[in-house]
């Protein structure tokens, strides 16, 4: 029988799991458990994170149409316009790491409030600024604010969904920051047409606000039985009293071992101590927290030496001080297995940055679109370098549609063969299985990469254009909505940092794809420069099919090495 392990946080009381049922750490007994919440509740925190993250987009596009308006008011040239729209870019991706680490300490809720709070400073301090320099700052503020939802959003869903139908949630989550590229454009024109640029920032600022005011509200579903990151740093604290002389050797020793709290022990209420890290055998478990793997169960000497227990991890605060972002990256990051997805993740983000900047500029200057036959047609996506006159960059309202169909239905397919190899499995299951989705989509994403490329180099009719950019989103986001559930099941107790880090590896690598795309579009053509994406992306498929491969003996082999690291 699944037994409680003594130790890992508080929470009396709490039920026992069936005696069956091998849990890993992500399904440690919690009170008040969020996986049993009703559909209903779980849709609406679905409907509040997909909410919030539609605004990490708007900030990105909302203003872009106002570019020249701004430059005309702040007396700014292109470049620092460019530095304002380059630098949101890069604080959206990597700050998301100092968000997940405060989400593993202080839970969800607060971070979602605090971002959002920061946001809101940023929004409207940018929206009275005078200053060029100003306007940068605020917006790098901004960045940070909007970025949390990027990293916890995702984390939060793994709160709430088991693996089974993660998928699916997490697709119909990616596909609202998509909302930002198609709505910004339309409701910043006609803000800017209406008002000023000024109001387009006001207009974040009231988003942001109603955001602000929804998570107040919110329950928080982060729960520290769950989190690698917060038992570890627990782990940590008890052994700095124990070398204070300021803890009992018998609970330190409860902690360093897999004690078990036996099902005939009669504990008070008040002596209970939470289920954290029942061991998980299979290779199904993913990871667990290494530090109680492989041990011996031992029995409770007696309910004092719980309750002793128990009253010093009761005692115990962590504080700012454990807040720490290196530490869970390092852990997600040293694992080969999540390398490979998370690359993947990052060239494929950075192709569909490439496609809407690259392409933009083709439709603008190769087919002479004029204003406004672009906003009938395109939608302006600003993202790269303004240069002489403000250019208005477009996006193919098709490319948004496929990236939209992508995302839903990718996650959906997702779940699907995930189920259907767990099915012929025998009914165990390992977060490798997720990648097999992705199997058919990467075949067809480089030939559609090539075909986009060469159809732009020769000029055709915009059609054939739509066709291959609708193709490119849909295959591109399809396999990115499988790689990012991937993410969060193959580092269970540790979704929010690995979530973060595929954002830290996607935004770093778009930035640095958004600075390259026009200078290797000049030198070889979009046929060329698609040709040289088809072969990246060739080896992102290589490196999802290693990931499937090796990644399960991968996981297995880390966890024994932290295993023994924590020892």
């Amino acid at each position: 029988m699944a037994t409680p392990v003594v130790g890992a946080n508080l929470v009396p009381p709490t039920l026992e799991p069936p005696a069956e049922e091998k849990l890993d750490i992500e399904h440690a007994v919690v009170t008040d458990d969020p996986r049993k919440w009703s559909p209903a509740r779980k849709t609406s925190i679905l409907i509040a994170v997909s909410g919030a993250a539609v605004i990490c987009g708007l900030g990105a596009n909302l203003y872009n149409p106002a570019i020249a308006q701004i430059e005309s008011d702040l007396h700014a040239s292109s470049g620092d316009i460019s530095w304002s729209i380059s630098l949101y870019i890069l604080i959206l991706g990597d700050f998301p790491l100092v968000w997940s680490a405060f989400s593993e300490i202080y839970g969800r809720k607060k971070v979602y409030i605090t971002s959002f709070g920061l946001g809101l400073i940023g929004c409207i301090v940018a929206a009275l600024a005078k200053t060029t320099g100003v306007l940068i700052g605020m917006r790098v503020i901004q960045a940070a604010g909007a970025s949390a939802v990027f990293a916890i959003g995702a984390a939060t869903l793994a709160d709430i969904y088991d693996p089974h139908v993660r998928g699916t949630m997490m697709g119909i989550y990616y596909s609202a920051p998509l909302l930002g590229p198609a709505l910004g454009p339309i409701i910043g024109g006609a803000l800017t047409q209406a008002f000023d640029w000024r109001a387009t920032l006001w207009f974040i600022v009231i988003f942001t606000g109603l955001c602000f005011v929804a998570f107040i509200f919110f329950q928080d579903t982060f729960r520290r039985e769950r989190s690698l990151t917060y038992q570890n740093v627990l782990r940590r604290r008890l052994k700095e009293r124990a070398a204070k002389g300021d803890n009992s050797r018998s609970g330190i020793s409860i902690l360093s071992h897999q004690t078990t709290v036996s099902t005939e022990a009669k504990l008070n209420d008040n002596e209970k101590v939470v289920a954290a890290f029942p061991d998980a055998s299979t290779r199904g478990s993913s990871n667990v927290d290494v530090s109680t793997r492989g041990l011996e169960r031992q029995s409770v000497p007696s309910t004092q030496t719980a309750a002793v227990v128990a009253k010093e991890i009761k005692q115990i605060k962590l504080s700012l001080r454990d807040v720490n972002p290196v530490g869970p990256v390092i852990s997600v990051v040293s694992r080969p297995n999540n390398v490979c997805v998370l690359l993947t993740s990052a060239l494929i983000f950075s192709f569909g940055y490439s496609v809407n900047y690259t392409c933009s500029r083709t439709l603008a200057d190769k087919y002479g679109y004029d204003a406004l036959k672009i906003g009938l047609v395109l939608l302006s996506y600003g993202m790269g370098k303004y240069q002489c006159l403000s250019l208005i960059f477009i996006r193919v309202d098709v490319g948004y549609i496929g990236s939209m169909f992508g995302s839903v239905l990718g996650g959906r397919w997702s779940d699907y063969v995930f189920r259907r190899s767990k099915a012929r499995n025998g009914g165990v299951s390992y977060a490798e299985m997720r990648l097999e989705s992705t199997f058919i989509m990467m075949v067809f994403l480089p030939p559609s990469s090539i075909a986009f490329g060469w159809l732009c180099q020769k000029h055709v009719h915009i059609a054939a254009i739509c066709v291959f950019l609708f193709f490119s989103g849909f295959f591109a986001i399809s396999i990115y909505a499988s790689t990012l559930a991937y993410i969060v099941d193959a580092n269970t107790g540790r979704s929010a940092p690995a979530v973060a880090t595929n954002s830290a590896f996607r935004g770093t690598l778009a930035f640095i794809a958004t600075e390259v795309a026009v200078p290797l579009q000049l030198a070889i053509g979009d046929g060329g420069l698609y040709t040289l994406w088809a072969c990246l992306l060739i080896l992102a498929d290589f490196l999802v099919l290693l990931a499937w491969w090796k990644g399960g003996n991968w996981r297995e082999k880390a966890e024994q090495k932290e295993a023994q690291n924590d020892s």
